[in-house]
């Protein structure tokens, strides 16, 4: 197209007016041509991208099956000083909430029942023995707040009480003759109330770390010892088989068939890395820079861990909480494993 067909073009745009033929093939002529142009330039450019360099030689990780063994709580956990705080506050509302009542409320006149009850009334000066004296009545009815320090706000104390009340009949301040008048001997004698197991063990007093009759509230991990005195969870090399054939049979080899647990699922729950200050060569040929431990959950219904006849050459064992657990593994393994530990 010479200057003339491209300044008439031009003018013919600006103006809305109809062009000749020749200026219009021309026209469509360019499009096409500038349209195979940037396609070609696309495709050229996308078939010159440089290709990523790859390493001379190529690097993986060893992997490793781990156990997680657990015993979970085998009571409730201990009260926080304010839930004891307010279940005496509750205890002590309901009894002055109580008061107003008649006794014949809860228990009909001239009963055994109603008779026993008079008795420890009259032994006691308090409805509930377990929670201290409430004086109802009087100028200082207002007063039935516990002091801090006070031992009815202590939990062994106040079970202590209410045994106590089980155990008596309300006869063991009066005069032999009331007694003898009023019953037989035979119901003076104290009735053998069962006692609740206290909530600390002989293994807690002992601080016994293989004991699983050990801090009943809180669950309790096993941790082994291996040939380099390094505390951590039992594991070892996969091999041809799934983390979950992996897991019984590194809990049989590292302590013993005297146990009877329960895999908790077929995938990890977390796992631990740990890279090498130099890469070693496997039996593929490849360098390995590191070993990546995944862990699988397993709850231990009975039994006990034995290392006597262990393959891994373990040197000892223990039961430990997760803050006890801190304590005795290395920083970095510590901060990979926390998350997956329960704190109670």
């Amino acid at each position: 197209m010479n200057a003339g067909h491209q300044t008439t073009r031009r003018l013919a745009a600006k103006a809305g007016t109809p062009i000749c033929r020749s200026c219009r093939d021309t026209l469509s002529r360019n499009y096409v041509s500038a349209a195979a142009a940037a396609v070609q330039t696309d495709s050229q450019a996308a078939q010159h991208i440089p290709p990523v360099a790859q390493a001379s030689t190529q690097t993986s990780y060893g992997i490793n099956a781990g156990v997680v063994l657990s015993r979970p709580p085998q009571i409730t956990r201990d009260l926080h000083p304010f839930e004891s705080a307010f279940f005496l506050y509750q205890r002590r509302l309901n009894e002055r909430s109580a008061l107003p009542f008649t006794r014949y409320f809860y228990y009909k006149d001239r009963t055994p029942a109603d008779r026993e009850w008079k008795r420890k009334i009259k032994q006691r000066l308090t409805p509930a023995r377990d929670i201290g004296r409430y004086k109802g009545y009087g100028d200082e009815a207002w007063n039935d707040e516990v002091l801090i320090g006070a031992k009815e706000s202590d939990f062994n104390w106040q079970v202590e009480r209410l045994l106590e009340d089980a155990e008596t009949t309300g006869l063991e301040d009066q005069p032999a003759e009331a007694v003898s008048s009023a019953v037989t001997p035979k119901k003076v004698e104290h009735e053998a109330v069962e006692r609740p197991m206290s909530r600390v063990t002989e293994a807690d007093e002992k601080n016994d770390v293989k004991s699983l009759n050990r801090a009943l509230q809180r669950t309790l991990y096993l941790l082994v010892k291996d040939k380099e005195g390094r505390w951590m969870f039992p594991q070892d090399r996969l091999q041809k088989e799934t983390l979950k054939e992996a897991t019984y049979r590194i809990l049989e080899y590292a302590a013993g068939v005297n146990m009877n647990t329960w895999v908790v699922g077929n995938v990890p729950i977390g796992h631990y890395q740990h890279n090498y200050t130099k890469a070693l060569k496997n039996a593929a040929g490849l360098d390995e820079v590191g070993l990546k431990t995944f862990f699988m959950k397993v709850r231990i219904m009975a039994g006990q861990a034995n290392l006597k006849e262990n393959q891994f050459d373990l040197k000892d064992f223990k039961w430990l909480a997760k803050d006890e657990i801190k304590k005795e593994v290395e920083e970095d393994y510590w901060r990979q494993i926390k998350n997956m530990l329960a704190e109670r």
